[in-house]
């Protein structure tokens, strides 16, 4: 007769959401096995046999984080200017990363750079403009990361995002005249 499962999914799933408020709170630092195992009821033992130690275990919150940002970009409203549709995946992007600083570090690329890239192509040929797509988004995306980043450490003013944001779109994705 087999073993009885002791390490079930209620109690993956317990550890991935603890792991990533204890993450979210202070980084890979602030993630100890045996608090986590504690805080969840369980034992390393536990930890080790669901995810094979902390590495293991980060990857898989980070995969997991990837992944709700993506559902999360991808029920964003779509917008007929694409312009604006892409400042909305933008503003998304900011509150999934202000509400988990964790993943703003993360994996992000794989989750926000084919919703902006697809945004981006729109605008681009409503535009008419001849820019790379791929550049473009991925300019995007660094600009909406770092504004983000520089709004965690108190350096943007307040209302800044939109209007960088804005700024930028206008310049790079808005039809010359």
């Amino acid at each position: 007769m087999p073993r009885p499962k002791v390490h079930d999914e209620a109690l993956r799933e317990r550890l991935l959401d603890r792991a990533g408020a204890l993450l979210a709170g202070g980084g890979p630092d602030a993630l100890s096995l045996r608090v986590l195992a504690q805080e969840c009821g369980t034992s390393t033992t536990a930890v080790y046999a669901l995810f094979g130690g902390k590495p293991a275990l980060l990857d898989v919150v980070a995969a997991r984080a990837a992944r709700d940002l993506a559902l999360r970009l991808a029920a964003v409203e779509p917008a007929d200017d694409p312009v604006e549709h892409l400042a909305r995946l933008a503003t998304a992007y900011r509150e999934a990363a202000l509400g988990d600083p964790y993943l703003h570090g993360t994996a992000l690329t794989t989750a926000v750079l084919p919703p902006f890239a697809h945004a981006v192509r729109r605008a681009l040929a409503d535009a008419r403009s001849d820019a790379d797509p791929s550049t473009v988004a991925l300019a995007v995306q660094a600009l909406v990361h770092g504004l983000v980043d520089l709004e965690r450490h108190g350096l943007a003013a307040d209302g800044g995002f939109p209007a960088a944001l804005h700024a930028a779109l206008d310049g790079w994705l808005r039809p010359t005249p």
